[in-house]
């Protein structure tokens, strides 16, 4: 963070607020940050070189590109201008296909949409009570996805004005750094009649199917609602299973080969979600159905979330990737325990450092790492968590939802968790990048200078973690190499000798390009700050602003002679970075 940058900026801002009151409050905050960064504490590690071995030879699984999942809260972001092109980056990260997840595509208002809200207006009733649909906002989302070759992950809510059972007050705005207890108002109660919201279900389902044609909507996931284990809804769990009873009852009347799944609930290693995702998983084994009165219903596949803390600690932001792991754990130890369900497919619907992307650093500063590099090596670092878990219990995960996408009109880097900034690319969208291009198979990697799974689980990374994640294709290998610690404070950068193995006996050089997400690499934050954080952008700033935060390779590719059929690298990772090596032939 630049100090001097952040003076400037402010004092622009107050300026042409011409407001003294406007200046005393920013400055205030101003005060804040630098008393925030100066704080960092230097710890500075014994330098060691780390030992990492890769053998393409040996083969350990699958690799599932889990990390092609997103989402949002404001459902009308995604047709803006900003919006539609984050949209279409994200849709072109891989060959997979990336699926995306909205709030609010079935409540009421209008298309303008706001922080933390948005509304599609699908649903109203006439003098005499009958249903009215409206598709045109949500086919307008739908739309945007399928243009970028993205596809809908379908959440199923919130009720609809004329739908719900506590209709007034309908819509209370969010306010940023306020406590908005009422927050979650009209659109968080079960239906006042749940035979309509089958309907509603069924209908929305049926006009997919003429507008896309059934491969296509076969393809999608559909989730029933959001968290109802806290505010999100306002009813019992008995009443959200019935709510998701009548929700399969017309998914399926209108496409029987359609994926429902739930219930999305939050982080499992907390007792209340970790009880409420077990009388679910109960409910549908062999709980008796709401709306056919048999038992059971039908279950395609398994949702929870699964979030860091993270806090300040000595002026340092602490992640709390132990959490994370922990919530990842607790769920998926649940699922095996129900053999009917061990299984299914399951989403991580959301999968983030911390709760709420709408909250700034500027008024909460826990949130400053998401500028920066610490965002994308922690996200690389808990994705190994999640697959190394997944293999532990034996389950197939096949989603780590990423909940962040763009704030429109917001000021440059302004500490939410996204992935751009008024259209600019932020470092961790180029870690999305990097695993696009990541192909085949996972294979084995050791590494001297790794955090044991155990650890993580329950202290986190509190020494620098280097480790890594390799897969391998025909005459390809890529190798994600991380320098993560949980604190932000400054610690040296870590030596590493690279040995990669298990090239077939013919082979005598090999291609190497390289990928680096550091303070001088694929960067757009440190450009921004270089620059002087300035409030707004010339078009040069923006064009030269744009480039650095699409992925650039970091050195010319270069030709490696073998020794014993062998790939030495002598390597430096900088602290919060990430690199990523392929190796071709």
């Amino acid at each position: 963070m630049s100090h001097n940058g952040n003076v400037r900026q402010e004092n622009v801002i107050c300026q042409s607020r011409n407001s003294a009151r406007c200046c005393r409050r920013r400055r205030g905050i101003t005060r804040i940050l630098l008393v925030f960064t100066s704080l960092v504490s230097i710890r500075v590690f014994g330098q060691k070189e780390i030992s990492i071995s890769v053998d393409s030879s040996q083969l350990i699984g699958t690799f599932k590109s889990i990390y092609a999942y997103f989402g949002y809260d404001e459902a009308n972001y995604t047709y803006t201008n900003n919006g539609a092109k984050l949209v279409g980056e994200l849709g072109a990260l891989s060959k997979a296909p990336t699926y995306i997840r909205t709030h609010f595509l079935l409540a009421t208002g209008s298309e303008s949409g706001g922080m933390k809200w948005g509304a599609t207006n699908v649903y109203t009733e006439d003098a005499e009570g009958k249903a009215v649909y409206d598709w045109k906002i949500i086919d307008r989302i739908f739309d945007t996805y399928l243009r970028a070759r993205a596809k809908p992950f379908v959440e199923i809510g919130f009720m609809p004005q004329a739908l719900s059972s506590n209709p007034l007050p309908y819509q209370v705005p969010w306010v940023q750094g306020g406590a908005n207890r009422d927050y979650a108002s009209g659109w968080s109660y079960p239906p006042r009649d749940y035979r309509k919201w089958e309907d509603l279900i069924y209908e929305w389902v049926r006009h997919c199917l003429e507008r896309y044609g059934p491969k296509e909507v076969e393809s999608w996931y559909w989730e029933v609602w959001n968290e109802p284990d806290i505010f999100y809804w306002h009813g019992s769990a008995e009443q959200y299973d019935k709510l998701y009873d009548y929700t399969a009852a017309g998914l399926k009347r209108a496409l029987p080969s359609a994926k429902i799944g739930g219930p999305a609930v939050t982080g499992p290693s907390g007792r209340e979600a970790a009880a409420f995702l077990r009388q679910f998983l109960e409910h549908r084994d062999h709980g008796l159905n709401f709306a056919s009165s048999r038992t059971g219903a039908a279950l395609d596949f398994i949702s929870y979330h699964a979030k860091g803390r993270a806090s300040v600690v000595d002026g340092s932001v602490r992640m709390g990737i132990a959490k994370h792991a922990q919530d990842v754990d607790q769920g998926l130890q649940i699922i095996h325990s129900f053999a009917k369900f061990r299984q299914l497919p399951i989403v991580l619907s959301e999968s983030d450092p911390e709760g709420c992307a709408a909250c700034s650093a500027r008024l909460y500063p826990q949130n400053a790492y998401r500028n920066g590099t610490l965002y994308p090596a922690y996200t690389a670092v808990m994705l190994k968590n999640i697959l190394e878990l997944a293999d532990r219990q034996r389950v197939d995960v096949v989603g780590m939802l990423t909940w962040a996408f763009e704030f429109d009109g917001q000021r440059y880097f302004d500490g939410f968790r996204t992935l751009s900034t008024n259209g600019i690319d932020k470092p961790v969208l180029n870690l999305f990048r990097m695993l696009g291009l990541m192909q085949g198979n996972r294979i084995k990697i050791e590494s001297s200078g790794r955090v044991p799974l155990a650890t993580m689980l329950t202290q986190g990374a509190r020494e620098p973690e280097v480790d890594g994640l390799a897969v391998a294709r025909d005459r390809e290998v890529s190798i994600l190499i991380w320098n993560y610690r949980d604190e932000s404070s400054v610690y040296s950068p870590a030596k590493v000798h690279l040995v990669v193995a298990g090239f077939p006996g013919d082979t005598k050089r090999v291609l190497l390009r390289q990928y680096r997400i550091d303070e001088d690499h694929n960067n757009s934050w440190a450009a921004w700050k270089k620059m002087g954080s300035p409030p707004s952008l010339s078009p040069q700033q923006r064009g030269v602003l744009e480039t650095i935060g699409q992925l650039h390779e970091s050195d010319s590719p270069q030709w490696l002679s073998l020794e014993d059929q062998k790939a030495n690298l002598h390597l430096t990772l900088s602290q919060e970075s990430v690199l990523l090596l392929q190796v071709s032939w």
